[in-house]
């Protein structure tokens, strides 16, 4: 019986590969020509799947895993014994990151539907690989912060917007493009920021100082320049801390370690310390939180459009599975159960790409009714969105049996990214309290969401529901720390539904209102009620190509 095959390979779903990430996502591809205007919507598309044809290819793949199994190391010294503190990384990765620069995704700010078209590449991009979009978020949200200093944003902005990537340590005068990091968080503060400790002595020469002190987190250490907080005369401040001074000469930049992350393996978070660093004031004394909250609000967005980019992979990946798996007779995907829970977790991903694109959208318009939205919109969608991307992520990989839950199948190192993005830029409890912030400050951004909400009543009897009870839970704010997390969640809940609504099509609209406002649903995946056209959310969720 030599030669007879003893291991045949059937019923394996094909390697989800040599496709468009971008044009095989009906949702993004709705919103970005929804929010781009007709002069540039050929030309934003065009760039879109290209980038998106990279996201699928087998090579860039590749990369990301070579990337995330071969993680950065630390070098604090070289071979003569010099302090050197460098972070050493995986060719990938610098490919990855060069890709990323060159696709335009650190700069949005000055392009027409710049926000939109940086947007939709981030959340396609996150698909890929998430650990090199830190640095390509950092560097992007950078510029509010830094217009707070004209001189320096006119020294600054142009490398930031750059598409050419110089991994070189090199002075930034000297560099084609640079990369910005961010420093805020300290052992005893984490999210308390003013509670930090780092001190800023003042020099000579105006506007710079010497920085001493530690960051408990400084994500992507290989940066050109970074934003920081410290404590200065009059109080605290942001800096600017140049990795390399202008003189070729490397900046006190101390590297302690690198952090031992649960995901997010490829990108390095380090502890750094300050010793006599030399620093470019940001703003004002004491203006620092002020100044950074733009690079945060930024930042913020990205932490939804990395949530929202995770969970359509997850999603993709789950619904392909099933297109091709067959079990107990036919394709999963046409099993009633199975078909439940993949439009479930479609209606999931959808209304986070939708109100994703339509902050971004925001920023584009750049309008006082848009930035009152903003206000209010961002913490919320930061928060809720980010939060259900763990359980997309985990019921995704289940889909896929046993598969989902080795490593090979890729839907491991989404699982072990997707609760990120809800502990970066502020945790749940941070946003929440943000949002509350937001309510008693300023009634403009109330109004502004409400009145976002409010183009879409009367089209669905749920959603006007919710919305009513919304407004109750909101005429009586106090005491309301203690359920701000219901607050939060409510408001996003409506928003999506109001965008789903008007812009979806009948059959996702339907499902989401009667599963998220209606109350209609359980407490897990797969509980959509009956009555609705589950195949056709499921189908609208495939990524044919």
């Amino acid at each position: 019986m030599a030669g007879t095959p003893t291991h045949t390979v059937t019923n394996q779903p094909p390697p989800l590969v040599g496709y468009d990430v971008f044009t095989a996502d009906r949702a993004l591809v709705e919103a970005v020509d929804r929010y781009t205007g007709p002069d540039v919507r050929k030309e934003v598309r065009a760039e879109l799947s290209a980038l998106g044809r990279a996201a699928g290819s087998a090579q860039l793949q590749e990369w990301a895993v070579q990337a995330n199994e071969q993680p950065p190391r630390l070098r604090t010294h070289d071979r003569y014994g010099h302090r050197i503190d460098e972070v050493e990384f995986h060719p990938a990765w610098h490919r990855l990151l060069g890709k990323g620069v060159s696709a335009g995704l650190t700069g949005a700010w000055t392009r027409p539907s710049g926000h939109v078209r940086r947007a939709a590449g981030f959340l396609v991009w996150t698909q890929v690989e998430a650990g090199n979009c830190c640095p390509l978020s950092m560097t992007h949200a950078a510029v509010p912060a830094l217009r707070d200093a004209p001189e320096l944003a006119a020294e600054w902005e142009p490398r930031l917007a750059s598409t050419v990537y110089d991994r070189e340590l090199r002075p930034a005068g000297r560099k084609p493009g640079a990369l910005f990091g961010m420093g805020m968080t300290e052992k005893q503060g984490g999210s308390d920021v003013r509670a930090n400790t780092t001190r800023a002595q003042p020099l000579a020469e105006a506007g710079t100082y010497l920085l001493t002190g530690h960051k408990w987190f400084c994500s992507a250490p290989m940066s050109d320049a970074f934003l920081v907080l410290a404590q200065a005369p009059g109080g605290p401040t942001c800096f600017l801390v140049p990795r390399v001074l202008p003189d070729g000469a490397r900046n006190v930049f101390l590297i302690q370690r690198l952090k031992d992350k649960l995901g997010n393996r490829s990108n390095a978070s380090a502890e750094v310390e300050f010793d006599g660093t030399w620093a470019r004031r940001v703003g004002e004394e004491g203006g620092g939180v002020r100044t950074i909250i733009g690079m945060v609000a930024a930042t913020r967005l990205d932490c939804a459009l990395g949530s929202a980019g995770l969970m359509r992979q997850a999603v993709a990946q789950a619904v392909h599975h099933c297109a091709h798996r067959e079990a107990f007779g036919g394709k999963l995907i046409d099993k009633p159960l199975m078909r439940n829970v993949l439009a479930d977790l479609a209606l999931e991903s959808e209304a986070a790409t939708a109100l994703a694109l339509r902050l971004a959208a925001a920023y584009d318009d750049g309008g006082e009714q848009e930035r009152a939205f903003l206000r209010l919109a961002v913490p919320a969608a930061k928060y809720w969105i980010t939060k259900r991307c763990a359980p997309v992520a985990v019921e995704a990989a289940e889909c896929l049996g046993g598969n989902g839950y080795v490593e090979e199948s890729g839907l491991p190192r989404l699982v072990r990214e997707s609760p990120l993005n809800s502990v970066w830029e502020g945790a749940g409890n941070v946003q929440a309290l943000d949002v509350l912030r937001a309510l008693r400050r300023e009634p403009g951004a109330l109004d502004a969401c409400l009145t976002e909400i409010g183009r879409a009543h009367g089209a669905d009897h749920r959603l006007d529901r919710a919305v009513k009870d919304l407004f109750t839970e909101l005429a009586d704010l106090e005491g309301v720390e203690g359920r701000a997390r219901r607050l939060v969640e409510r408001l996003a809940l409506v928003l999506q539904g109001s965008l789903l609504v008007r812009y979806a099509p009948s059959e996702v609209a339907d499902a989401f209102c009667a599963s998220r406002l209606g109350g209609d649903h359980g407490a897990s995946f797969g509980t959509l009620p009956a009555g609705l056209d589950l195949a056709a959310v499921v189908e609208r969720a495939r990524p044919v190509h």
